[in-house]
């Protein structure tokens, strides 16, 4: 999703920081070198070093205690999902509540959530994440571990041997940069941690294949000025807030022979538009994304009535997507939907 911060207000205090976890370091992973056949073989392909963030760590066995926070995003859990360690997971606060995944939205509803209760930010606070006693923490973004918030930081995490990842274009809280690529970057992290390489090559060899082959039909063809929005949601000042403007949601309408109509609105990743402004643009196709809206259709015909003179309007010309349009392993879905709505005539 689009990492807005639907309320991100200040969060809740410190505790003492005690537990242990099961990804060490490989010096501390030397001095237990105590192990079974079964272990042995179980750590195979291990170490494991990332550099994150600044942040370098090595991962001595895949780990057993993940919490995936909320950061008004669906990437990191997706992710697990497809790689098939969803059964590492303790706690995990994500949830777009649809998918284009058939089950998807299912399976990460049937997640443990840890018994946690999201705070203001909707997301975990310090002393709740270390209740959980987890060996690997992912965030969206660097916001999930900034003390200033009220979140354990990643210092404070890996003093009780918790590993700590932020998914790419997250370190400086900047999606606007994002594209296909992070998605694939994520997907190799994750694939790497968890001794799930060569599944996460096979998704992103998969995706890539299915990408190209659908951008080679529409090559040649009029690109529409899509309009790309969030369902009933508000981020700024004006009506029309929350309209994408940069980042991966234009990777994906280029693949899929579309263009952004409003990518020059903003040099952030979303633009704070007036109603007029969008009046005044000629919107040929629209894109709607749900993030836990269940009447996300309702809001596109709404848009269309709301502005009889667009292109879009007249015929008809739209979307609704969830997961698959932002940071993710399904982003091959989106592209594949929307190029059949933008040019039904090439498949």
């Amino acid at each position: 999703m689009p990492s807005p911060r639907l309320t991100a207000t200040a969060l809740v205090a410190v505790m003492a920081l005690a537990t242990a976890a099961c990804g060490g370091t490989a010096e501390q992973d030397g001095k237990e070198r105590s192990q079974s056949p079964a272990s042995i073989a179980a750590t195979a392909g291990y170490p494991v070093t990332l550099e994150n963030c600044g942040t370098r760590q090595t991962f001595t066995k895949a780990p057993e205690r993940v919490v995936v926070m909320n950061g008004a995003s669906v990437a990191e859990v997706s992710t697990l999902l497809a790689l098939g360690v969803q059964d590492r997971i303790v706690a995990n606060q994500q949830s777009y509540g649809l998918s284009e995944v058939p089950g998807r939205a299912d399976a990460i509803k049937a997640l443990p959530n840890g018994g946690i209760k999201q705070n203001d930010a909707f997301d975990i606070s310090r002393e709740s994440m270390l209740e959980q006693r987890p060996d690997l923490v992912l965030s969206n973004t660097s916001y999930g571990f900034n003390a200033k918030n009220g979140f354990a930081t990643r210092d404070q995490l890996n003093t009780v041997n918790a590993r700590t990842y932020i998914s790419p274009q997250g370190c400086d809280e900047d999606p606007s940069r994002m594209t296909l690529q992070d998605s694939y970057a994520l997907l190799r992290d994750m694939g790497k941690v968890f001794g799930a390489g060569d599944r996460a090559e096979k998704i992103i060899t998969e995706s890539q294949k299915r990408i190209t082959d659908i951008s080679a039909k529409v090559e040649g063809k009029p690109k529409p000025k899509t309009m790309v929005i969030f369902s009933n949601m508000a981020m700024g000042a004006n009506e029309f807030s929350a309209v994408a403007a940069k980042g991966i949601y234009n990777d994906i309408l280029a693949k899929a022979g579309g263009t952004n109509a409003f990518e020059s609105a903003s040099t952030t990743s979303f633009a704070d538009l007036s109603k007029e402004k969008v009046a005044a643009t000629d919107v040929e196709a629209l894109v709607v994304i749900a993030y836990n809206d269940p009447n996300v259709t309702e809001y596109a015909q709404k848009l269309l009535k709301e502005f009889p003179q667009w292109t879009a309007s007249k015929n008809n010309t739209y979307a609704v997507l969830s997961d698959s349009m932002y940071l993710g392993p399904s982003n091959d879905l989106a592209v594949e939907k929307f190029a059949k709505v933008l040019h039904p005539d090439a498949f």
